[in-house]
Order: C-alpha cells, then structure tokens, then sequence
C-alpha cells in the first residue's frame, strides 16, 4: 500500500475531529479550517515522498498534541471540553461576537 494509507489516515481524524471539536469551530473562518488543513495534507504527502510511512507520525502526532492542548487549555478555562459550554464564556474567551 502506498499513500493511500496516509490518506486514509488523514480521512479519518478530519472525520473524527470535525465531528467531535465542529463546536469549537463555529465562528473560525472558512479560509483558516482550509488552510489547516492543506498544511497537514501537503505535509503529510511530502513527509509520505521523502520518508515512506513514517508520514503517519505527523498527522497522529499533531492530532494528539491538538488534542490535550485542546483539553488542558478548555480545563484551566472553565469550558467543557466536548460541548464548549458555558457557550457565552467560550465565545468570549475566542473574542467572537455572541448572537443576541
């Protein structure tokens, strides 16, 4: 198997963490998710070139760091790491303006 696996790799953690973090995204611009993203695919694809299937550790690796940044940082916060609730805290922590 070639890239392939790396694709699929990346297919499943956009899936997962669109699904599980989409909540913390709401007010993110469409140009920031997809610049992200084309970050993570281009490395990915280029590590894959150079390196083999030691690509894999990229996308893990910053999934996982992403993650616990993403918990620690919810935790010493006060917001739910899963629901972002209290919405209004959350919202005001990412300076976003909160719909009335």
């Amino acid at each position: 198997m070639g890239v392939e696996l790396e694709l699929y790799v990346l297919l499943v953690i956009l899936t997962v963490g669109s699904s599980v973090f989409a909540v913390f995204e709401v007010e993110t611009p469409w140009w920031r998710k997809l610049l992200k993203w084309s970050i993570v695919i281009a490395g990915t694809v280029g590590l894959y070139n150079a390196a083999g299937h030691v690509a894999l550790l990229l996308p893990i690796v910053a999934a996982g760091a992403g993650a616990l940044f993403h918990v620690m940082w919810c935790r010493k916060h006060g917001i739910h790491p899963i629901e972002a609730t209290p919405r209004r805290k959350y919202y005001e922590l990412r300076q976003w303006d909160w719909p009335e």
